[in-house]
């Protein structure tokens, strides 16, 4: 049988790619026949059984081609993918598609699109870098926070017979109104303030203090310019209060009784230990994972990538869609994202920019390295990514990874498997250096820097120095140089990440 989609790609500049497709005739027959069965189901022909009409018969009553525009609409999505697979580019960003007219009976369809690609990149040195790697460490006020949390946490509210403070509880019902008029949200019952919590709605809490229960009280209060609903935001507000409680926080005393009832420990000090055991361990982790993140923006700032503002703005949209999506399964629509961020969506993919223009560039020279040196993953290794994913699903991992085979999706489990030992080449091959020694390379990387300079040609007569793999620099990679911006949060981009 032949293949069922196949391309040609003409490269454009900025990083875009023209894909010219032909899906097979035989392609079109079936999603022609598949289309007019489904429309037979709702059909009532002379001589025929509901739902057993022939597609041929559907055809020749509805006609060929609305059937067919209506099939080739409900493909193409699924013949994109086919042709993206089959092309070999990574698309960024939405396909502008030409479907052109729909074939004839017997012919291919041919469609074409165009769409941003991930950038190349030409690497420059990936292996061997320095890369800045600090030392764990636990702050024993860190220690004593966690202690404070679990105090919190065993708090008890006692009512009390005074005058409100700061840090109580008031139990109260309040009816807020701007211009005299009462506004949407602005009434609230039993409801539970912490005064000092910090409402951010200016004299709120504060016109709290001072107030016993059974008193009322009427107070001014301003929201701020950027509170996340609009139709109240900047806007004056009186609020009154009918205060029904006010309650005292009663915090455990920090003894061993505490360490105790709180974790099962005999004495504070073995919880002060457990506590610090536990925030190194985890630190250690953060620790390894900036040192991944600044070792691959080591690379990327060493290498040479093209990375067009058009690109970035597409990927910027699609961080922001992703996230979008992971939202509406928590069932957070984005218009109601929207509306208690305070931002427009242009807004919030202008905010997500900088961290497009990041992954492009990890993107692209991770692919680079992989091509350098030939990485495939084995078979082997292949059902060792699986591995949490076949216990999940509860079937062995060869079961599992015949599946994707099936399904078409082994590329992509082979591209993030070849991009995580990408990273680890670069990781492994890396040597750490402490802050310190690094804030001392720095003047030395400068002054040779501007000595090399001082001997070079007049900027009219110079070349461009080509990098190679191979070529060394005194210069120190830090994670606080510009390129590692998003590598100190600890976050580290792989694909399917």
């Amino acid at each position: 049988m032949a293949t069922a989609v196949t391309t040609t790609v003409t490269e454009l500049p900025e990083s875009r790619v023209s894909v010219s497709v032909e899906v097979a005739a035989e392609e079109i027959q079936r999603s022609l026949e598949t289309q007019a069965r489904k429309l037979g189901r709702e059909m009532k022909v002379p001589g025929f059984r509901t739902g057993k009409i022939p597609p041929a018969v559907v055809i020749q009553r509805i006609g060929r081609e609305p059937i067919l525009d209506e099939a080739v609409r409900g493909r193409l999505t699924d013949w994109y993918m086919k042709a993206v697979d089959a092309s070999g580019i990574a698309p960024v960003g939405d396909p502008d598609v030409d479907l052109g007219k729909l074939p004839d009976e017997g012919k291919p369809l041919t469609f074409s699109f165009e769409v941003g690609v991930r950038p190349t990149a030409t690497l420059g040195r990936y292996r061997e870098l320095e890369v800045t790697k600090r030392e764990p460490v636990v702050a024993p006020q860190v220690v004593e926070d966690q202690i404070q949390e679990m105090r919190e946490r065993f708090a008890r509210l006692e009512v009390v017979d005074r005058p409100a403070q700061n840090g109580d509880f008031v139990l109260l019902d309040f009816v807020g109104t701007i211009d005299g008029e009462p506004f949407e949200g602005g009434e609230g019952r039993d409801q539970l303030v912490e005064i000092g919590a910090g409402l951010r709605i200016d004299g709120f809490e504060e016109g709290l203090v001072g107030l016993s229960a059974g008193e009322t009280k009427t107070v001014d209060a301003t929201f701020p310019e950027d509170y996340g609903a609009k139709h109240v935001a900047g806007k004056p507000a009186q609020f009154q209060f009918s205060v029904k409680e006010v309650k005292h926080k009663d915090l455990p005393e920090l003894d061993d009784d505490f360490a105790s009832d709180a974790a099962g420990y005999d004495t504070l000090d073995e919880l002060r230990e457990l506590i610090a055991k536990e925030l190194l361990e985890h630190d250690e982790k953060q620790v390894e994972n900036e040192f991944r993140a600044a070792a691959l923006d080591a690379a990327v700032a060493d290498a040479t990538v093209d990375v067009p503002e058009a690109l970035v703005t597409a990927r910027a949209q699609e961080l922001l869609d992703r996230m979008m999506h992971s939202l509406s399964h928590q069932g957070i629509s984005k218009a109601h994202y929207l509306q208690i961020s305070g931002k427009t969506e242009e807004e919030l993919v202008e905010e997500s920019k900088p961290d497009a223009e990041i992954a492009l560039r990890r993107e692209a020279v991770l692919t680079a390295i992989i091509d350098a040196e030939k990485i495939e993953p084995t078979e082997a290794q292949l059902l060792d990514a699986l591995e949490g994913a076949a216990e999940k699903e509860q079937m062995s991992r060869q079961k599992l990874l015949d599946r994707l085979r099936s399904a078409g999706r082994v590329d992509i489990l082979a591209k993030e498997i070849a991009a995580e030992q990408a990273i680890d080449l670069v990781v492994k091959t890396a040597t750490p250096v402490s802050p310190q020694a690094a804030e001392e390379k720095k003047p030395k990387a400068a002054e040779k820097k501007k000595a090399s300079a001082a001997k070079k040609e007049p900027a009219a007569k110079k070349k461009a120095p080509v990098k190679t793999q191979g070529d060394k620099s005194e210069e120190l990679w830090t994670p606080d140089e510009e390129a590692a911006g998003a590598a100190a949060k600890g976050k580290l981009w792989t694909p399917g990440g």
